[in-house]
């Protein structure tokens, strides 16, 4: 699966297992150059992501529901109950799309 914005392919990786969504980026130091999907997340944690992301949410149809550009290590975000996938994306891809397009 991938994400194409200004004609660069972001490829995305999905996370399934326990051991994977547990460790996620945590404590990885390199830049993040892919974008990753997390099925069934609502909750958003960025503790010991040591580097800026963007987070973009959708519904069961992709349909975004929200979007946080330039989010920081260290923050929290409530559940979302409409929301199925959350997505975790290298800083400035989510400055293309905005609330209600589809990914």
């Amino acid at each position: 699966m991938y994400l194409k914005v200004k004609n660069k392919k972001i490829d995305i990786i999905e996370l399934t297992t326990f051991w994977e969504r547990f460790k996620g980026l945590k404590f990885n130091l390199t830049k993040l150059e892919y974008g990753i999907k997390f099925p069934k997340k609502k909750l958003v944690s960025t503790i010991f992501i040591c580097q800026n992301i963007d987070i973009i949410m959708t519904d069961k149809n992709d349909k975004i529901l929200y979007l946080y550009n330039n989010v920081k290590p260290e923050k929290y975000f409530l559940p979302k109950f409409k929301v199925k996938d959350t997505f975790f994306f290298p800083l400035g891809t989510a400055k293309e799309y905005k609330i209600g397009d589809k990914l």
